[in-house]
């Protein structure tokens, strides 16, 4: 059994996980504004600021590790195929 099809699922799931943390980063901003919120009174406003990037700074590790785990992913499958086509060419 050849392994470049292996690869390739592993980097299909790793890829699908990351652009799926990707999307869900990208809704839970969609409604963040740039505010500087002055006043010691907290407003609701400030409070549903603050939990949005309260989460945004909870996922942020697992966007970087998928980030890069792909990266790396696609690098090293780019290195077997064309290390492998050179095999095939000598």
């Amino acid at each position: 059994m050849s392994y470049l099809p292996v690869l390739l699922i592993v980097w299909a799931v790793i890829a699908a996980c990351f652009l799926a943390l990707l999307a869900y980063r990208g809704q839970l901003t969609r409604y963040e504004e740039d505010q500087l919120f002055l006043g010691d009174n907290h407003s609701n406003e400030q409070d549903e600021q603050t939990e949005i990037i309260r989460k945004v700074n909870k996922i942020r590790p697992m966007v970087n590790l998928f980030g890069y785990a792909a990266a790396l992913a696609t690098i090293g499958i780019v290195g077997l195929f064309t290390y492998d086509a050179w095999q095939h060419l000598r």
